[in-house]
C-alpha cells in the first residue's frame, strides 16, 4: 500500500472509530441516567476524573462557549447528578463536581465498559494491546 492509500485507510478507520465512540457515549449516558445527554455525560465523566472545576475550565477543556456549558450544567443539576459549591479561592465563583450518586453510576458504567472491552479483545495478546495503546497515544500527541 502506498503512503497515500495508508493515510486514506487511516482516515476511514478513524471515521469508523468516531462513529462507534459517539454511539458508545450515548449508551453510557443513558446507562448513567435515561435522560442524560451525551455532552453532559462527557462533562460529568471529566469532572469525576479531573476533580471539581469552574464552568470556565469546562468551556476551555471542551472547546465550547460558556453558554453551552451553562446549559449542560443546568441539565446535570436538573438530573441531580451535579453538586455546586463556592470556590474557596474566589467566593463569587462556583466549583462543579459529580454528586455521590453520579460517581456511583459513573463507576458502574466504567466497570461494565472495561469488562465488555476486555471480553471483546479477549483474543488480543497483551503485546497487541500495549502496541495499540502506544500507537493511539502517539497519534493523539501528534494531532494534539
Amino acid at each position: 500500500m502506498t503512503r497515500a492509500e495508508t493515510v486514506r485507510a487511516l482516515e476511514h478507520e478513524v471515521g469508523v472509530l468516531i462513529r462507534r465512540v459517539r454511539r458508545a457515549i450515548g449508551e453510557r449516558a443513558r446507562s448513567v441516567h435515561p435522560d442524560l445527554q451525551p455532552m453532559s455525560y462527557l462533562m460529568l465523566a471529566h469532572l469525576a476524573e479531573a476533580g471539581p472545576q469552574r464552568s470556565s475550565a469546562l468551556a476551555e477543556t471542551f472547546g465550547v462557549d460558556k453558554a453551552a456549558v451553562s446549559r449542560q450544567v443546568q441539565h446535570l443539576a436538573d438530573l441531580s447528578l451535579l453538586d455546586k459549591r463556592p470556590d474557596p479561592d474566589d467566593g463569587r465563583a462556583t466549583l462543579l463536581s459529580p454528586s455521590k450518586d453520579a460517581c456511583r453510576r459513573l463507576s458502574d458504567v466504567r466497570q461494565q465498559r472495561r469488562r465488555r472491552l476486555d471480553e471483546r479483545l479477549g483474543d488480543w495478546s497483551d503485546a497487541d494491546l500495549d502496541d495499540l495503546v502506544a500507537a493511539l497515544g502517539r497519534y493523539n500527541r501528534t494531532l494534539g
